[in-house]
This record gives C-alpha cells, sequence and structure tokens, in this order.
C-alpha cells in the first residue's frame, strides 16, 4: 500500500474531522460481542475444544506443547483448534454479526 502524503492544511483538516467521527465510543458494541463470545465458549464448544483453545489464547501454549500435555499427536490439536474457532465464528456470525460487520465494514449475509 502506498504511503499517502496530506500536503495542504484542507486535507490534513478533513482528514483530523473525519478520524474524530469514526472514533466514537464503541464499548456497548464491545460488550455484546464479548457476551456472545462468553455464550458461545459455554454452550457451542466442546470441553476438549475448550481445553484446546484455552491453552493455546490464554496460556499461550504452541501446538506442539499442547499436543505433548495432551498426549495427542500435533493434528489433532490443529484440528480441535479450528473446530472450536469455527464453531465461535458460526455463533458470532448468527448471533453478533451485525456488531463484526460494523467493526470490518462489511456487510452481513444473513
Amino acid at each position: 500500500m502506498r504511503n499517502i502524503q496530506y500536503n495542504n492544511r484542507d486535507d490534513r483538516a478533513a482528514l483530523a474531522v473525519f478520524a474524530q467521527a469514526m472514533a466514537g465510543d464503541n464499548g456497548d458494541r464491545l460488550a455484546q460481542l464479548q457476551a456472545c463470545l462468553g455464550r458461545a465458549l459455554r454452550e457451542d464448544v466442546t470441553p476438549r475444544q475448550q481445553q484446546v483453545l484455552f491453552l493455546y489464547y490464554v496460556q499461550g501454549l504452541n501446538m506442539r506443547q499442547i499436543a505433548e500435555a495432551l498426549g495427542v499427536e500435533r493434528s489433532t490439536v490443529s484440528r480441535t483448534l479450528k473446530r472450536g474457532e469455527e464453531r465461535i465464528r458460526r455463533r458470532i456470525r448468527y448471533n453478533g454479526g451485525d456488531l463484526l460487520d460494523a467493526q470490518t465494514g462489511r456487510r452481513s449475509r444473513h
């Protein structure tokens, strides 16, 4: 991506106004998204997927370390992690898709 130069005052002022308008408080949306994530973790993800997701994202272990800790193959950890992530994405897409779409600028495909 090329570096854009704003050379005159009008361009810089317009950019500042745009940046301020786009920097609104999104605390409510973030809280809704976090609640949706919590529900997905409780209701949609299996206990094994919860365990792998916790070890990977919270404890910061890599897939090899998780595989050793659980006594399974690394490919099993990879599949379990991806399936858990997909279940979470599915829940968020259906229950909080408008929240994600607002963050990324995309339209929902419902």
